[in-house]
């Protein structure tokens, strides 16, 4: 599992580390981290042209050491310092004796549009809005040129804590972070300034549990999944009702009962107006069009999905004691007094749009702020909430790290693909996942089904959902 630490954590780490390591040792870590990723992207390092954007901060001094690494192998290195009265020293020096140059803010357009990498030390995880002055039209001249962009630990201008970008910010293809990941990494906007990741490890002792935010990988999502024993039958393995669709919207009841089917739960009860596309298309499916209350047995239900006005079977729904997914129009129908009222588990499954009207605020302030969105959401309705998008983020109601996951494909915004998401979540909350667990497996197999049924060509929400089995079987392979 990939972690992230807020500014405040690594920055205590980093205190207690450097009382222990003699002075600048710490710093060098980073900088032989840096250097070694810069040689790995340019292949061959003699004969480059490198360009140092440097601040006036501890970012600064990592990439000139770095820079001075690349010199003694044979680069040729020149430094920008954006305020020369208050560049690292040592860093400065280090550069000099390896054979570096320091050049003018006025010369560097030129530097940076014939470079070969460019490295970005302008700003730290402590920078606050975005880029500014003569940086901000660096930045763009890095973005235009033909050099790799290398972020030294945070690409300058985005929020470590938050992932927003209040302004101007470096685009880099890597970012070099050090110790621990920062949230900003990993959740959009952000993520999309940052590119690839690599973290290096610099020694530092982070504490457990102490994490903002957290992204499951294979083993995790491996571990979570459920497999059904050898006295289990369809009601030992979780019984998920989907109420969802409607005369208009029969379509989106089809596909979520195709997510819940491949989602590890042993029926699938359906309940509604699109009772015959769903039974032709899945016999499977035990139907009953009497309502949820009325409907039978069920472990966990998902509501909402193209529902249109159906009020009553939402109150039906929030009002059993099983755990409970409110996606789309369910969402837009639910009492909040109600939902809030619940004692067994609820996930609320938005979209930006769906989550700005929730919050009574604009679509673009839920975009540019994700981690406050999907806590403030968290916290209002006392739910879990899956704030889908890029990154989609799951945060819970109890506080603690935010669950995020990058698996899927810009293919995946498409008529029905959440659809198909609900009725997979449900199918695990179904099988007994807490909704924590649930919200984030969820997200990260119908990410990785994305990929799979796109590679890279328009896909639709059905062939998505058939895609699951795979993307089940490539994590637990």
């Amino acid at each position: 599992m990939r972690t992230a630490y807020s500014v405040e954590t690594v920055r205590a780490a980093e205190r207690v580390l450097m009382a222990r390591l003699p002075e600048g040792a710490l710093m060098q870590r980073a900088a032989a981290g840096l250097a070694a990723a810069c040689a790995e992207l340019l292949g061959k390092v003699y004969g480059r042209r490198v360009v140092l954007l440097v601040g006036s901060g501890d970012n600064g001094g990592d990439a000139l050491y770095a820079g001075a690494r690349l010199a003694r192998r044979g680069a040729g290195v020149a430094a920008v310092p954006l305020d020369p009265e208050r560049v690292h020293g040592g860093g400065l020096a280090a550069l000099r004796r390896a054979g570096g140059r320091v050049a003018s803010v006025e010369d560097a357009p030129a530097l940076i549009r014939r470079a070969d990498l460019v490295l970005d030390g302008i700003v730290g995880i402590g920078g606050k809005g975005g880029l500014r002055g003569v940086a901000v039209e660096l930045a763009e001249v890095a973005r235009k040129g033909p050099g790799a962009v290398v972020a030294v630990d945070l690409p300058s201008g985005v929020d470590a804590d938050s992932g927003e970008v209040r302004g101007a910010a470096v685009r880099a293809d890597l970012t070099v972070t050090f110790g621990a990941y920062k949230p900003g990494l990993l959740v959009d906007p952000a993520r999309e300034y940052a590119g690839v990741v690599r973290l290096v490890d610099i020694g530092l002792e982070l504490p457990e549990g102490g994490g903002q935010l957290e992204a499951l990988q294979h083993a995790d999502v491996a571990r979570l999944l459920p497999v059904p024993g050898a006295e289990s039958d369809k009601y030992r393995r979780g019984v998920v009702g989907i109420a969802a669709g409607s005369a208009r919207y029969p379509g989106a009841a089809v596909l979520a009962v195709a997510g819940a089917l491949r989602g590890g739960a042993g029926a699938v009860r359906y309940v509604g107006p699109a009772k015959d596309a769903v039974i032709s298309r899945f016999p499977e499916t035990l139907v009953s069009d009497q309502g949820p209350r009325h409907a039978g047995r069920v472990q966990a239900w998902v509501v909402g999905p193209g529902a249109a006005d159906d009020a009553s079977a939402v109150g039906e729904v929030i009002a059993a004691h099983v755990p409970v997914l409110l996606d789309a129009d369910g969402l837009r129908l639910a009492d909040p007094d109600a939902v809030r009222a619940r004692t067994a588990p609820t996930l609320m499954t938005p979209h930006a749009g769906e989550a700005a009207a929730l919050l009574g605020v604009a679509r673009e302030e839920v975009e540019a702020g994700r981690l406050d969105a999907v806590r403030a959401l968290a916290r209002r309705y006392r739910a879990t909430v899956l704030l889908k998008g890029s990154t989609t983020l799951v945060a819970d109601p109890e506080g603690g790290a935010v669950r995020v996951n990058a698996t899927g494909t810009s293919w995946l915004a498409t008529a029905g693909s959440g659809d198909v998401l609900s009725g997979l979540v449900g199918s695990l909350l179904a099988a007994g996942l807490s909704a924590l667990d649930a919200g984030s497996v969820g997200a990260y197999l119908h990410g990785l089904a994305g990929r799979f049924a796109a590679d890279g060509a328009p896909v639709g929400a059905h062939d998505v959902a058939e895609a699951v089995p795979g993307a089940w079987r490539d994590v637990c392979d």
